[in-house]
């Protein structure tokens, strides 16, 4: 089960959709004021809407499979982004007494939230092409959804899980120097961007990869983990940031999630979420048919 040529095509299409109008032209809407600073959720809405149009215009680019590859053109722009950006170490530098520390866990907590309704903006935009343009009509049969508990449960196990799982292999994935401590065990310094990006998109490809196969659930819930993971992980540093500020320089963590900017830890794990889950229909069909 191979992908086709034309279909590898469609995939590069869409990705350089989202790479030029999110990762190049919207670059000045989001770019920071340092060189090594994070990107800035400060163009709020004009933001969104363009990844909703970008999401628009990769449909028709990757059609007649616009559905499925269309929503792929945001996260790819977003991983410019989150390449050209500085690093949590780097913040860290620039924001070095308790009270901007504070401020800055504070903002660097919630942001994966701006950044997943990015994400779904860009989603949106294939999703609406794609019920507009659909030839079927199931108006007439179509019944309002029954509230299941069993099926809301096992969303809620699919969220836990992938973010579990993500957090769990980031740390084996993002390594870099690794010194021991007496409170943690250890810690390690910041990993080089790339680093992370190998990381974060192998780690949510297990994720999404583990959680289809064990309780068939699709890639938006390992892509929402992406926001539970950054939580989580800068909750973590910002508790001990104290006693990491007083023993070691601001290149070091406890915890390696934590080094990851949340746009980094969204747009590289929505990109791996997708690929895990696909790699499943893969591992699948070759189960099937080729073992």
């Amino acid at each position: 089960m191979e992908l086709s040529w034309t279909m590898k095509l469609r995939i590069a299409a869409a990705a350089t959709v989202g790479v030029i109008l999110i990762g190049i032209l919207a670059w000045p809407l989001a770019a920071p004021s340092e060189t090594t600073g994070a990107v800035s959720p400060g163009g709020g809405a004009a933001i969104v809407l363009l990844a909703l149009l970008t999401g628009l215009i990769a449909y028709f680019v990757s059609w007649p499979h616009g559905r499925e590859i269309g929503i792929l053109a945001v996260p790819f722009g977003l991983t410019v982004w989150a390449v050209r950006c500085g690093t949590v170490a780097a913040l860290l530098q620039l924001n070095p007494t308790d009270t901007e520390r504070h401020s800055l866990f504070t903002s660097l907590r919630w942001q994966s939230l701006f950044w997943l309704a990015v994400v779904a903006a860009g989603f949106a935009g294939p999703l609406l092409c794609h019920r507009i343009l659909s030839r079927k009509k199931h108006h007439s049969q179509e019944q309002k959804p029954k509230f299941n508990s069993v099926r809301h449960l096992s969303v809620i196990i699919a969220i836990a899980a992938a973010a579990f799982i993500a957090q769990f292999c980031i740390r084996i994935f993002a390594q870099d120097i690794r010194l021991s401590d007496d409170s943690f065990g250890s810690v390690i310094a910041q990993p080089a961007i790339g680093q992370i990006g190998f990381a974060v998109l192998l780690s949510f490809g297990l994720a999404a990869f583990t959680v289809r196969k064990l309780l068939g659930a699709g890639y938006v819930w390992s892509i929402i983990a992406t926001s539970l993971v950054t939580v989580y992980s800068i909750s973590v540093y910002a508790n001990h940031a104290q006693y990491l500020a007083q023993q070691w320089p601001a290149i070091f963590f406890a915890n390696v999630a934590s080094s990851v900017l949340p746009v980094q830890m969204v747009a590289f794990g929505t990109l791996g979420s997708v690929a895990g889950y696909w790699m499943t229909a893969r591992y699948d069909y070759w189960r099937k048919y080729e073992m």
